[in-house]
Protein backbone atom coordinates (compact mmCIF):
# COMPACT_ATOMS: atom_id res chain seq x y z
CA UNK A 1 0.00 0.00 0.00
CA UNK A 2 2.84 2.20 0.98
CA UNK A 3 4.12 1.61 -2.82
CA UNK A 4 1.18 2.55 -4.45
CA UNK A 5 0.80 5.72 -2.56
CA UNK A 6 4.64 6.98 -3.45
CA UNK A 7 3.93 5.67 -7.07
CA UNK A 8 0.19 8.02 -7.36
CA UNK A 9 1.89 11.51 -6.87
CA UNK A 10 5.12 10.43 -9.08
CA UNK A 11 2.57 9.32 -11.91
CA UNK A 12 0.56 12.57 -11.18
CA UNK A 13 3.88 14.45 -11.50
CA UNK A 14 4.56 13.29 -14.66
CA UNK A 15 1.14 13.25 -16.38
CA UNK A 16 1.51 16.75 -15.68
CA UNK A 17 5.10 17.64 -17.17
CA UNK A 18 3.80 15.39 -20.20
CA UNK A 19 1.10 17.45 -20.40
CA UNK A 20 2.73 20.84 -20.63
CA UNK A 21 5.19 19.23 -22.78
CA UNK A 22 2.14 18.57 -25.39
CA UNK A 23 0.86 22.26 -25.19
CA UNK A 24 3.89 23.48 -25.30
CA UNK A 25 5.19 22.07 -28.69
CA UNK A 26 1.32 22.54 -29.75
CA UNK A 27 1.24 25.95 -29.45
CA UNK A 28 5.11 26.05 -30.75
CA UNK A 29 3.37 24.92 -33.89
CA UNK A 30 0.51 26.83 -34.03
CA UNK A 31 2.74 29.91 -33.49
CA UNK A 32 4.57 29.38 -36.80
CA UNK A 33 1.81 28.88 -38.78
CA UNK A 34 2.18 32.88 -39.01
CA UNK A 35 5.40 34.11 -39.15
CA UNK A 36 7.39 37.02 -40.99
CA UNK A 37 11.43 36.95 -42.02
CA UNK A 38 12.87 40.52 -39.87
CA UNK A 39 16.61 41.18 -41.02
CA UNK A 40 16.56 37.31 -42.49
CA UNK A 41 15.08 35.88 -39.11
CA UNK A 42 12.25 33.97 -38.62
CA UNK A 43 9.90 35.58 -35.95
CA UNK A 44 6.18 35.16 -34.92
CA UNK A 45 4.35 37.89 -34.14
CA UNK A 46 2.63 36.40 -31.24
CA UNK A 47 4.62 33.60 -29.46
CA UNK A 48 1.62 31.17 -27.63
CA UNK A 49 4.36 28.87 -25.93
CA UNK A 50 5.32 31.82 -23.51
CA UNK A 51 1.83 32.22 -22.72
CA UNK A 52 1.53 28.31 -22.35
CA UNK A 53 4.32 28.06 -20.09
CA UNK A 54 3.74 31.39 -17.59
CA UNK A 55 0.25 29.63 -17.11
CA UNK A 56 1.50 26.42 -16.95
CA UNK A 57 3.86 27.36 -13.94
CA UNK A 58 1.15 29.39 -12.25
CA UNK A 59 -0.73 26.94 -12.30
CA UNK A 60 0.75 23.59 -11.13
CA UNK A 61 3.70 25.21 -9.72
CA UNK A 62 7.99 25.64 -10.75
CA UNK A 63 7.99 22.00 -10.72
CA UNK A 64 6.73 21.70 -14.23
CA UNK A 65 9.79 23.94 -15.60
CA UNK A 66 10.86 20.04 -17.56
CA UNK A 67 7.65 19.81 -19.88
CA UNK A 68 8.82 23.66 -20.64
CA UNK A 69 12.21 22.73 -21.83
CA UNK A 70 11.05 19.68 -23.23
CA UNK A 71 8.73 21.23 -25.23
CA UNK A 72 10.83 24.11 -26.22
CA UNK A 73 13.39 21.29 -27.35
CA UNK A 74 11.07 19.40 -29.65
CA UNK A 75 9.26 22.69 -31.32
CA UNK A 76 13.70 23.74 -31.67
CA UNK A 77 13.66 20.53 -33.28
CA UNK A 78 11.50 20.63 -35.58
CA UNK A 79 12.72 23.54 -37.32
CA UNK A 80 16.18 22.40 -37.77
CA UNK A 81 17.29 18.52 -37.80
CA UNK A 82 19.87 17.95 -36.76
CA UNK A 83 19.94 20.55 -33.89
CA UNK A 84 22.59 22.58 -33.81
CA UNK A 85 25.18 23.69 -30.76
CA UNK A 86 23.22 26.50 -29.76
CA UNK A 87 19.57 24.35 -29.21
CA UNK A 88 20.69 24.02 -25.34
CA UNK A 89 20.66 27.64 -25.60
CA UNK A 90 17.49 28.22 -27.22
CA UNK A 91 16.53 25.89 -24.45
CA UNK A 92 17.89 27.91 -21.47
CA UNK A 93 16.21 31.09 -22.34
CA UNK A 94 12.60 29.70 -23.15
CA UNK A 95 12.55 28.15 -19.73
CA UNK A 96 14.20 30.69 -17.67
CA UNK A 97 12.02 33.77 -18.68
CA UNK A 98 8.90 31.90 -17.72
CA UNK A 99 10.33 30.75 -14.63
CA UNK A 100 11.64 34.72 -14.08
CA UNK A 101 7.80 35.71 -14.58
CA UNK A 102 6.82 33.13 -12.14
CA UNK A 103 8.84 34.60 -9.30
CA UNK A 104 8.14 38.14 -10.28
CA UNK A 105 4.51 37.46 -10.15
CA UNK A 106 4.20 35.69 -6.58
CA UNK A 107 6.22 38.43 -5.08
CA UNK A 108 3.74 40.84 -6.61
CA UNK A 109 1.28 38.65 -4.96
CA UNK A 110 -0.42 37.82 -8.41
CA UNK A 111 -3.66 35.98 -8.30
CA UNK A 112 -4.96 33.82 -10.87
CA UNK A 113 -8.31 35.65 -11.21
CA UNK A 114 -6.66 39.15 -12.43
CA UNK A 115 -9.88 40.51 -10.14
CA UNK A 116 -7.43 43.41 -9.27
CA UNK A 117 -5.58 46.30 -11.29
CA UNK A 118 -2.25 45.33 -9.76
CA UNK A 119 -2.94 41.85 -10.87
CA UNK A 120 -3.01 43.18 -14.44
CA UNK A 121 -0.26 45.79 -14.26
CA UNK A 122 2.08 42.63 -12.56
CA UNK A 123 0.95 40.77 -15.43
CA UNK A 124 1.86 43.15 -17.82
CA UNK A 125 5.07 44.91 -16.84
CA UNK A 126 6.74 41.96 -14.75
CA UNK A 127 5.37 38.72 -16.39
CA UNK A 128 4.89 39.68 -19.95
CA UNK A 129 7.22 43.23 -20.73
CA UNK A 130 9.63 42.51 -17.60
CA UNK A 131 10.51 38.74 -17.26
CA UNK A 132 10.82 37.74 -21.42
CA UNK A 133 13.83 40.41 -21.79
CA UNK A 134 15.51 37.42 -21.19
CA UNK A 135 14.47 35.18 -23.76
CA UNK A 136 14.91 37.97 -26.28
CA UNK A 137 18.50 38.73 -25.47
CA UNK A 138 19.63 34.63 -25.25
CA UNK A 139 17.82 33.83 -28.19
CA UNK A 140 18.71 36.78 -30.60
CA UNK A 141 22.57 36.74 -29.00
CA UNK A 142 23.03 33.03 -29.53
CA UNK A 143 22.14 33.87 -33.50
CA UNK A 144 24.30 37.04 -33.60
CA UNK A 145 27.33 34.31 -31.93
CA UNK A 146 26.76 32.12 -34.09
CA UNK A 147 26.93 34.34 -37.35
CA UNK A 148 23.12 33.40 -37.77
CA UNK A 149 22.78 37.24 -37.72
CA UNK A 150 24.57 40.13 -38.78
CA UNK A 151 25.33 42.65 -35.78
CA UNK A 152 23.57 45.44 -37.54
CA UNK A 153 20.16 43.63 -37.43
CA UNK A 154 20.49 42.92 -33.77
CA UNK A 155 18.07 45.42 -32.50
CA UNK A 156 15.24 44.96 -35.04
CA UNK A 157 14.95 41.04 -34.47
CA UNK A 158 15.89 41.69 -30.49
CA UNK A 159 12.44 44.13 -30.79
CA UNK A 160 10.36 41.29 -32.84
CA UNK A 161 11.48 38.34 -30.39
CA UNK A 162 10.47 40.48 -27.21
CA UNK A 163 6.97 41.74 -28.13
CA UNK A 164 6.42 38.17 -29.65
CA UNK A 165 7.32 36.47 -26.54
CA UNK A 166 5.37 39.07 -24.55
CA UNK A 167 2.20 39.29 -26.60
CA UNK A 168 1.81 35.57 -25.95
CA UNK A 169 2.10 36.03 -22.05
CA UNK A 170 -0.46 38.92 -22.43
CA UNK A 171 -2.83 36.95 -24.79
CA UNK A 172 -2.59 33.14 -23.79
CA UNK A 173 -1.59 33.48 -20.52
CA UNK A 174 -5.28 35.34 -19.33
CA UNK A 175 -7.06 32.92 -21.80
CA UNK A 176 -5.73 30.06 -20.39
CA UNK A 177 -6.40 31.40 -16.74
CA UNK A 178 -10.23 31.87 -17.62
CA UNK A 179 -10.34 28.63 -18.73
CA UNK A 180 -8.68 27.08 -15.18
CA UNK A 181 -10.63 29.46 -13.47
CA UNK A 182 -14.28 29.07 -15.00
CA UNK A 183 -14.38 25.08 -14.06
CA UNK A 184 -15.14 26.96 -10.68
CA UNK A 185 -17.06 30.25 -11.59
CA UNK A 186 -21.39 30.62 -11.12
CA UNK A 187 -23.01 29.49 -14.59
CA UNK A 188 -22.69 32.46 -17.02
CA UNK A 189 -25.81 35.04 -17.04
CA UNK A 190 -26.81 37.29 -20.11
CA UNK A 191 -26.62 34.92 -22.15
CA UNK A 192 -28.61 36.92 -25.12
CA UNK A 193 -26.35 39.88 -24.78
CA UNK A 194 -23.28 37.74 -24.81
CA UNK A 195 -24.53 35.82 -28.10
CA UNK A 196 -25.19 39.60 -29.48
CA UNK A 197 -21.75 40.87 -28.71
CA UNK A 198 -19.96 37.11 -30.41
CA UNK A 199 -21.89 38.17 -33.60
CA UNK A 200 -21.03 41.67 -33.81
CA UNK A 201 -17.40 41.01 -33.07
CA UNK A 202 -17.80 38.43 -35.93
CA UNK A 203 -19.16 40.79 -38.36
CA UNK A 204 -17.22 43.80 -37.03
CA UNK A 205 -13.41 42.81 -36.67
CA UNK A 206 -12.78 41.07 -40.38
CA UNK A 207 -14.01 44.35 -41.92
CA UNK A 208 -12.37 46.55 -39.79
CA UNK A 209 -9.13 44.28 -40.17
CA UNK A 210 -9.30 43.67 -43.85
CA UNK A 211 -10.14 47.37 -44.80
CA UNK A 212 -7.72 49.43 -46.11
CA UNK A 213 -8.86 52.40 -44.45
CA UNK A 214 -7.53 51.21 -41.58
CA UNK A 215 -10.65 51.32 -39.60
CA UNK A 216 -8.66 49.01 -36.40
CA UNK A 217 -9.97 51.53 -34.15
CA UNK A 218 -13.50 49.96 -34.38
CA UNK A 219 -12.34 47.38 -32.72
CA UNK A 220 -12.10 49.18 -29.31
CA UNK A 221 -15.50 50.07 -28.64
CA UNK A 222 -16.02 46.36 -28.90
CA UNK A 223 -13.40 45.85 -25.99
CA UNK A 224 -14.97 48.58 -23.72
CA UNK A 225 -18.49 46.36 -24.30
CA UNK A 226 -16.80 43.27 -23.45
CA UNK A 227 -15.19 44.65 -20.36
CA UNK A 228 -18.33 46.65 -19.17
CA UNK A 229 -20.48 43.49 -19.28
CA UNK A 230 -18.66 40.05 -18.83
CA UNK A 231 -14.99 41.52 -17.44
CA UNK A 232 -12.25 39.55 -18.67
CA UNK A 233 -13.74 36.66 -20.00
CA UNK A 234 -15.61 38.82 -22.44
CA UNK A 235 -12.54 40.91 -22.96
CA UNK A 236 -9.98 38.58 -24.25
CA UNK A 237 -11.82 36.79 -26.13
CA UNK A 238 -12.40 39.67 -28.55
CA UNK A 239 -8.63 40.50 -27.46
CA UNK A 240 -7.80 36.57 -28.87
CA UNK A 241 -10.07 37.21 -31.71
CA UNK A 242 -8.63 40.37 -32.94
CA UNK A 243 -5.70 39.49 -32.64
CA UNK A 244 -5.20 36.23 -34.73
CA UNK A 245 -7.44 37.74 -37.44
CA UNK A 246 -4.47 40.94 -37.27
CA UNK A 247 -1.82 38.13 -37.27
CA UNK A 248 -3.28 36.50 -40.64
CA UNK A 249 -4.04 39.44 -42.23
CA UNK A 250 -0.30 40.99 -41.31
CA UNK A 251 1.55 37.80 -42.43
CA UNK A 252 -1.04 38.06 -45.88
CA UNK A 253 -0.29 41.77 -46.67
CA UNK A 254 -3.85 42.50 -46.80
CA UNK A 255 -6.06 44.98 -45.74
CA UNK A 256 -4.32 47.48 -43.67
CA UNK A 257 -1.36 45.97 -44.04
CA UNK A 258 -0.89 46.18 -47.82
CA UNK A 259 2.15 47.33 -49.25
CA UNK A 260 4.05 47.71 -46.38
CA UNK A 261 8.01 46.09 -45.32
CA UNK A 262 8.16 43.73 -43.12
CA UNK A 263 9.58 45.79 -40.32
CA UNK A 264 6.59 48.16 -40.93
CA UNK A 265 3.96 44.90 -40.91
CA UNK A 266 5.88 44.05 -37.44
CA UNK A 267 5.80 47.18 -36.01
CA UNK A 268 2.11 48.03 -36.97
CA UNK A 269 0.88 44.68 -36.18
CA UNK A 270 2.61 44.69 -32.48
CA UNK A 271 1.75 47.88 -31.48
CA UNK A 272 -2.53 47.51 -32.62
CA UNK A 273 -2.10 44.37 -30.35
CA UNK A 274 -0.21 45.35 -27.79
CA UNK A 275 -2.29 48.16 -27.48
CA UNK A 276 -5.22 46.23 -27.89
CA UNK A 277 -4.31 43.43 -25.40
CA UNK A 278 -3.15 46.56 -22.26
CA UNK A 279 -6.82 47.99 -23.12
CA UNK A 280 -8.29 44.09 -22.68
CA UNK A 281 -6.32 43.72 -19.97
CA UNK A 282 -6.38 46.13 -17.47
CA UNK A 283 -10.16 47.34 -18.04
CA UNK A 284 -11.24 44.59 -17.54
CA UNK A 285 -8.95 44.50 -13.67
CA UNK A 286 -9.99 47.74 -12.93
CA UNK A 287 -13.87 47.24 -13.52
CA UNK A 288 -13.71 43.60 -12.03
CA UNK A 289 -11.83 45.07 -8.70
CA UNK A 290 -14.82 48.34 -8.87
CA UNK A 291 -17.19 45.07 -8.81
CA UNK A 292 -15.91 43.47 -5.54
CA UNK A 293 -15.18 46.74 -3.88
CA UNK A 294 -18.77 47.85 -4.33
CA UNK A 295 -19.67 44.07 -3.33
CA UNK A 296 -17.89 44.04 -0.18
CA UNK A 297 -19.45 47.32 0.91
CA UNK A 298 -23.12 46.50 0.21
CA UNK A 299 -22.36 43.39 2.05
CA UNK A 300 -21.04 45.63 4.99
CA UNK A 301 -23.77 47.55 5.26
CA UNK A 302 -26.12 44.71 5.23
CA UNK A 303 -24.46 43.29 8.09
CA UNK A 304 -24.31 46.65 9.54
CA UNK A 305 -28.52 47.19 9.05
CA UNK A 306 -28.70 43.74 10.75
CA UNK A 307 -26.63 44.65 14.13
CA UNK A 308 -28.65 47.67 14.25
CA UNK A 309 -32.22 46.02 13.77
CA UNK A 310 -30.41 43.30 16.61
CA UNK A 311 -29.52 46.35 18.95
CA UNK A 312 -32.67 48.61 18.33
CA UNK A 313 -35.24 45.01 19.19
CA UNK A 314 -33.09 44.94 22.29
CA UNK A 315 -33.94 48.83 23.65
CA UNK A 316 -37.46 47.77 22.90
CA UNK A 317 -37.93 45.11 25.61
CA UNK A 318 -40.01 46.46 28.60
CA UNK A 319 -37.41 47.15 31.50
CA UNK A 320 -37.38 44.31 34.33
CA UNK A 321 -39.42 44.60 36.91
CA UNK A 322 -38.00 46.01 40.37
CA UNK A 323 -38.37 44.98 43.72
CA UNK A 324 -41.46 45.80 45.67
CA UNK A 325 -41.66 47.12 49.38
CA UNK A 326 -38.43 45.47 50.97
CA UNK A 327 -40.96 43.58 53.91
CA UNK A 328 -37.71 42.08 55.54
CA UNK A 329 -35.91 41.68 52.36
CA UNK A 330 -32.69 42.71 51.01
CA UNK A 331 -32.03 44.43 47.88
CA UNK A 332 -31.26 40.95 46.40
CA UNK A 333 -34.67 39.77 47.20
CA UNK A 334 -33.32 37.63 50.29
CA UNK A 335 -34.80 38.06 53.72
CA UNK A 336 -32.96 39.44 56.38
CA UNK A 337 -32.55 36.33 59.61
CA UNK A 338 -35.47 35.70 61.27
CA UNK A 339 -37.62 37.92 59.01
CA UNK A 340 -36.37 41.05 61.31
CA UNK A 341 -36.77 44.60 59.24
CA UNK A 342 -33.48 45.87 58.43
CA UNK A 343 -31.57 48.44 60.78
CA UNK A 344 -32.91 52.10 60.13
CA UNK A 345 -35.86 50.55 58.34
CA UNK A 346 -39.18 52.89 59.46
CA UNK A 347 -42.53 51.23 59.70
Amino acid sequence: MVGVQDLRPRGVYVLQVLAVTACYFAAGRLGLVRRLVVEGAVVTPIWPPTGVAVAALLILGAGCWPGIALGAFLVILSLSFPPGPDVLGFMVGNTVAPLCALVLLRKAKFRLDIGRLRDGLALVFLGALGAMLISASIGVGLLLITGKLPLHSFWPVWLAWWVGDAMGVLIVTPFILLLYGARRAPPARRSAEFAALAVVTACLVPLAIYSPLSLAFLVYPLIIWAALRFQLAGSMLCALVTSVLATVAATDGAGAFHGLSRIEVMAKLQAFNGSMALTALLLSAVITEQRNTRSSVEQACKELVEVLEHLTAGEGQPPRPSAGPDNGTGNDGRPWPGGKPRPGDTS
